[in-house]
């Protein structure tokens, strides 16, 4: 769970009550992290670094520096990427979109795919870079016309992150990896991303959870029974909630909701998952939905201080939210004061009223009298 330290909104203190190795991420005043600015995909990013040629039909700009060394031949690399038409900038293909990255395998790869591990080859971890592409590296002199959508002849460009990847001498896919390898790797991956958060670097201790993820794939995961499901789930779920934590610091809130109800969609308990969707919630301004959240992870965790802290400082919001409304309605709605004059010629009119009553109240009672004489 999360404990505010000092009341600084950009430092936090993080204390894990469960067993360190778990979702084992301790760190006290760790900075925010101002993300890169967010590009909507619909088109290539406009870059200004020096275009570097790779091959005599592929040529990299970086956008993005990354990290380490770059892959070796038969390396299985991990990555996301959007791929246009040159030409017409057709996107026909986004990995970022359909939330799973793409696995390559250097020196395995398709042929359509020899543009882009030429470009990839050449990367290190956490590098974001666009690739141009000649048609004769892409999909060649007949296109697809099939999935992806590609016309003949068509140079690309690629919008490409390399998030790690794996020297494994033989180049073995996750697809030829036995449940226990699949499962090793992604362990060995987690534990890199929390060594990573300890040191307070937030985005490539993301990369390494997302690519522990990828070996969980849901393909892989629809497989398993038993143990090794409950095997999976140890090193899969902590790698979201993990996730979430880097996010929520990030201030990416919607993103860090996504993780956390991937997790509660396979453990609707789980108070870890409750407590930092609620979190991000809260900071979204959805009150309603962030309240359940914190109250159904008190249920299952009453003692919890992180909690009972969270859902008081929600309480707080509120009701500073509600005076701040009170006193803006107060002014817009109130009730006006009548005006003097009003209120004078008023009262004139119930004297004038009255008087003109009475008198004509007792001249009815004279003549009744007087003709009973």
């Amino acid at each position: 769970m999360e404990e505010r330290d000092g009341g600084n909104d950009n430092t936090f203190k993080d204390v894990i009550s469960d067993e360190k190795g778990d979702d084992g991420i301790t760190i006290e005043n760790a900075s925010v992290v101002r993300n890169d600015p967010v590009q909507d995909g619909t088109s290539p990013p406009k870059v200004d670094s020096p275009t570097e040629s790779l091959h005599e039909k592929v040529q990299k700009q970086i956008i993005k520096e990354g990290y380490g060394k770059e892959p070796s031949k038969l390396s299985t690399c991990f990555l996301h990427y959007r791929a246009w038409v040159k030409s017409t900038l057709h996107k026909f293909e986004d990995t970022w979109q359909e939330q799973h990255p793409t696995e390559l395998v250097l020196g395995k790869e398709k042929k359509q795919m020899a543009g882009l591990a030429i470009g990839v080859a050449s990367m290190k971890s956490g590098e974001k870079a666009l690739l141009h592409v000649g048609w004769e590296y892409g999909y060649g002199e007949e296109g697809s016309f099939s999935f992806p959508n590609v016309p003949p002849m068509a140079d690309l460009l690629y919008e490409v992150e390399l998030i790690g990847f794996d020297e494994v001498k033989e180049g073995k896919a996750r697809s030829d990896m036995t449940v226990e390898e699949r499962i090793e790797a992604a362990g060995r991956r987690k534990k890199e991303g929390n060594a990573l958060f300890s040191e307070e670097k937030l985005q490539e201790a993301m990369q390494q959870y997302e690519m522990a993820i990828a070996y969980m794939g849901d393909d892989f995961m629809f497989q398993l029974f038993g143990k090794y499901r409950d095997m999976a789930l140890a090193v899969k779920n902590p790698c979201h909630l993990n996730m979430a934590q880097c996010l929520i610091k990030l201030k990416r809130y919607d993103e860090a909701i996504a993780q956390c109800t991937i997790v509660l969609s396979e453990d609707e308990n789980n108070v870890k998952a409750l407590f930092r969707r609620g979190k991000a919630r809260a900071a979204l301004g959805q009150t309603d939905s962030a309240r359940d959240d914190l109250q159904k992870a008190r249920k299952f965790a009453p003692d919890d201080k992180a909690v009972v802290r969270e859902l008081k400082l929600l309480a707080e919001h509120e009701k500073e939210v509600y005076q701040k409304q009170k006193e803006l309605y107060k002014g817009l709605f109130g009730p006006r004061p009548e005006p003097p004059e009003a209120k004078t010629s008023s009262k004139n009119f119930i004297v004038i009223f009255f008087a003109w009553f009475f008198s004509l109240f007792s001249r009815i009672f004279k003549r009744s009298g007087h003709k009973s004489d």
